[in-house]
């Protein structure tokens, strides 16, 4: 369906021209005019890797993970030798990866950073249930952590097997969780598996509620090409009802939605790492954004030591926005949120929204994907369907290009999307 995004891309472009990448980059980072910048560190170490996971990742190595979060450190003094004083930034997360792995380094990290940048809303990290347990929890606590996203996937434990996962101590996870508290406790869950159904997701839900989350995540399966996994995800039709079914019951439930397909049973739980204007990704695989600039670091662990040895960034490709590339960039992740506002498009853009966009706003009204307000525009349910069944459109026409080429080349000479 690579003709679907780009026939979009061209028609929201205005411009039959692809997005180009290339390994040119700037080796200094202009983020300190950047406003709602947020941030974000990459660890690639896991225990086991899991056939359906298309992150970078590598197995956990005591020694090599050590080494890596040294050139880790090393990339932050790199990237902010340039700042003269400390910026606020939005948030801070890790993301792997299992970066509890490296629990006993985060607190390190985080100073790393802090010399450099004011946390405003918290810090952000992913665990593998594996390790949520008391003395990781309270290590983590104690470096600065403030909200935690665990990778369930599922509690059942045909779908666990189906993915690859082992089953893990419930009780063990409730008392842990109620004796290390946090401000968000998130669990991660995958929806759209061969033979899932409403009832298998509702038991998903409400058990994380019942165990200590205040937040859910509810990813769609993609079935990425360079994976090695043999799972087929439902056919739109059935990703469509069972999203629209698990959407219907939360709200009956009265949780609050504050994304695509992630609900709170608390309005002040908050996790996310991708809705931020702008933001500085550190470590392997990792994607900066900033007003006129997007780059992904190299995947390769290797290549990106010997960048931070040699004084460069470790970029692998780049991409300068056009106008219009860089509102559509912001549209999209804008509207993962399920709303779009007006008044942020223009303090940022310094144009007002339906000067640029009216007709597409007006289509997405007239076909029921939208209803407006005072010049906010949210999502409706079907609206949150095509939001997603394009978001995977996206995801497999470029997302799985680039991080495929990337996975065999730690720096590409181009790429064309």
């Amino acid at each position: 369906m690579s003709w679907f995004t780009n026939a979009t891309r061209m028609w929201l472009l205005r411009s039959f021209k692809p997005f180009n990448f290339s390994n040119r980059y700037d080796q200094e980072l202009d983020y300190e005019s950047c406003d709602q910048l947020g941030l974000y560190v990459h660890i690639p170490f896991c225990r086991q890797i899991c056939s359906f996971c298309p992150y970078c990742k590598v197995l956990y190595n005591e020694e090599v993970c050590n080494n890596y979060i040294n050139h880790l450190i090393a990339e932050i003094k790199l990237v902010t030798q340039q700042s003269k004083q400390r910026k606020e930034v939005t948030s801070l997360y890790f993301g792997g990866g299992s970066p509890a792995l490296a629990s006993n380094r985060i607190h390190e990290i985080i100073q790393a950073l802090k010399e450099h940048f004011i946390i405003r809303e918290g810090i952000g990290l992913e665990l593998h249930p594996q390790d949520v347990n008391i003395a990781t929890l309270s290590q983590l606590k104690a470096a600065g952590v403030s909200k935690i996203s665990i990778g369930i996937q599922s509690f059942n434990d045909k779908f666990l097997s189906t993915l690859g996962r082992k089953a893990f101590q419930l009780e063990d996870m409730r008392k842990a969780l109620a004796a290390v508290t946090f401000e968000t406790v998130s669990m991660d869950f995958i929806f759209a598996l061969p033979e899932q159904n409403k009832e298998d997701l509702i038991s998903d839900i409400e058990l994380a509620f019942s165990i200590g989350a205040n937040h859910i995540a509810i990813y769609p399966f993609i079935d990425f090409s360079f994976t090695k996994s043999k799972l087929k995800a439902l056919e739109k039709n059935k990703k469509r009802k069972l999203l629209d079914e698990i959407t219907l019951y939360c709200a009956a439930k009265g949780y609050h939605r504050d994304s695509i397909w992630t609900f709170s049973n608390n309005n002040e739980a908050k996790y996310s790492s991708m809705t931020r204007d702008n933001f500085l990704g550190f470590g392997c695989s990792a994607t900066t954004l900033l007003r006129t600039q997007f780059k992904v670091n190299t995947f390769s662990i290797e290549a990106y030591q010997k960048r931070i040895q040699d004084g460069k960034l470790p970029s692998s490709l780049t991409s300068y926005f056009s106008e219009r590339g860089r509102m559509i960039y912001y549209l999209f992740w804008e509207a993962y949120s399920t709303k779009v506002s007006s008044r942020n498009f223009e303090n940022y853009f310094g144009v007002p929204l339906k000067s640029m966009y009216g007709k597409e706003l007006w289509l997405a009204k007239k076909l029921g994907f939208a209803t407006e307000s005072n010049g906010d525009y949210s999502m409706t349910l079907k609206g949150a369907f095509y939001y997603h069944h394009y978001e995977s459109f996206y995801t497999l026409s470029y997302i799985d290009k680039m991080w495929g080429l990337m996975r065999n080349e730690a720096f590409p000479e181009k790429m064309e999307l």
